[in-house]
């Protein structure tokens, strides 16, 4: 298989997700968020990975999306979490917290990494994500993780 059709079913899948994540079944959302966390990097899967993030109907696919973007450990999923934490109810920051401390609260190294990520993202043009990064900042400061680099 070529590039060219790794990129088609790449897309398809993003698709298909997608569809899912709009499901009146929370499990199938929560699913959708999952798998899409893992295509972040496409512009086609921030929209809906941002409305699962924030989903109104149930705060358990507010969790698995958002700690499955955080597990990816990088810019592109702490900035899809920030800007959906900049704009979110006390409630679904609630769980995004949540997820943030399950998340990282294991290794520092991994903690100090994505704080690293989250200091270039309070300076992005887009003040949503920038305000959301030092919000996801300030939680992850917060955490005592469990191991620390010797």
């Amino acid at each position: 298989m070529g590039k060219l059709e790794n990129s088609a079913l790449r897309r398809a899948a993003v698709v298909a997700l997608g569809e899912l994540g709009r499901s009146s079944d929370p499990g199938d959302r929560a699913d959708a968020g999952r798998g899409l966390a893992g295509f972040a990097e496409m512009e086609e899967a921030v929209g809906p990975l941002l409305k699962l993030v924030l989903d109104r109907e149930n705060t358990f696919v507010t969790r698995v999306t958002a700690e499955a973007l955080l597990r990816r450990q990088d810019r592109v999923g702490l900035m899809v979490v920030a800007s959906a934490l900049a704009v979110a109810s006390p409630n679904h920051g609630d769980w995004i917290h949540t997820a943030i401390l399950d998340a990282f609260a294991i290794y520092a190294s991994d903690r100090d990494d994505a704080m690293r990520l989250c200091e270039e993202l309070t300076m992005d043009p887009d003040e949503r994500v920038a305000l959301g990064a030092r919000a996801l900042n300030e939680s992850l400061s917060g955490i005592d993780c469990v191991l620390h680099p010797e």
